[in-house]
């Protein structure tokens, strides 16, 4: 049977099991052999990774072509209006190419864990927290698309792909369900 392990990876860790250059990586979580991502996160990135030993798994939960939504909170610098929001349904051009559409809506502050280090605060300048879904997974997609409507991300959290969500784990947890 396949694994399938969730973890919420915490800020400021990278998305791979080794690093040359002693940074923190998914080894410091996760002990169990023979497990990769199927997808990855940012390093400044938060949120839900899923792991696998099936390669078809891996390929099904990651690969653009099979559409598995990603959920993401967005925390955004100043306050997007619906000319923001409507460029991000439609897509947004990044390196020459247009996004696929994205659903893209506010949504009132996460309860999330504490970030270290937190985000910076500018008290001229409100935030406002996004939910962007999306169905194929670019290098720093989401924080390109804010930035191009004029908002960019200050933290970013992943908290579903597909079915799978954050629901109940710490950052830094993780937990093994049933494919």
């Amino acid at each position: 049977m396949s694994k399938l392990i969730l973890l919420n990876k915490p800020y400021n860790v990278l998305c791979k099991f080794t690093d040359a250059a002693g940074r923190a990586t998914l080894t410091d979580y996760i002990k169990i052999p023979g497990v990769y991502p199927a997808g990855r996160l940012d390093q400044d990135s938060e949120g839900l990774v899923l792991l696998t030993d099936d390669g078809a798994l891996q390929h099904r939960l990651s690969d653009p072509h099979h559409k598995q939504p990603k959920t993401y909170w967005v925390q955004v610098e100043g306050e997007p209006d619906e000319t923001s929001f409507e460029r991000l349904r439609s897509g947004i051009v990044i390196e020459g190419r247009k996004t696929h559409p994205a659903k893209a809506r506010p949504m009132a502050e996460p309860q999330l864990w504490p970030r270290d280090p937190p985000i910076r605060v500018r008290k001229s300048i409100p935030t406002v927290w996004l939910e962007i879904i999306l169905t194929e997974g670019r290098n720093r997609q989401v924080r390109r698309m804010t930035a191009a409507v004029g908002h960019p991300t200050l933290r970013l959290v992943r908290s579903a792909v597909g079915p799978y969500t954050l629901d109940g784990l710490k950052s830094g947890e993780w937990r093994e369900v049933r494919v």
